[in-house]
């Protein structure tokens, strides 16, 4: 239980925080699991289409302090490479 105004507020806000990258990070797994549809289907087209929407998606992501650059970019590339192989 928050013993101060300063810290019930700091309690609400983080709820409010937490809730709004969840569903960031929510967008992001289905928009890779879209990719990653497209990409056992054979359409190399809309595969790399797919990918530019999910490579912007993680960037606004780290943009908004939601996922850290490093995680990013790791997941850029692996993703990036599936569709190269």
């Amino acid at each position: 239980m928050p013993n101060t105004k300063s810290a019930e507020r700091r309690v609400r806000a983080n709820e409010k925080k937490r809730l709004h990258n969840r569903s960031i990070k929510s967008r992001l797994r289905k928009l890779e699991r879209g990719y990653e549809t497209s990409l056992t289907s054979g359409n190399k087209e809309e595969a790399t289409q797919s990918l530019r929407t999910v490579h912007s998606a993680l960037d606004k992501a780290v943009k908004n302090g939601v996922l850290p650059r490093p995680t990013v970019n790791r997941r850029k590339s692996r993703l990036a490479r599936r569709l190269a192989a």
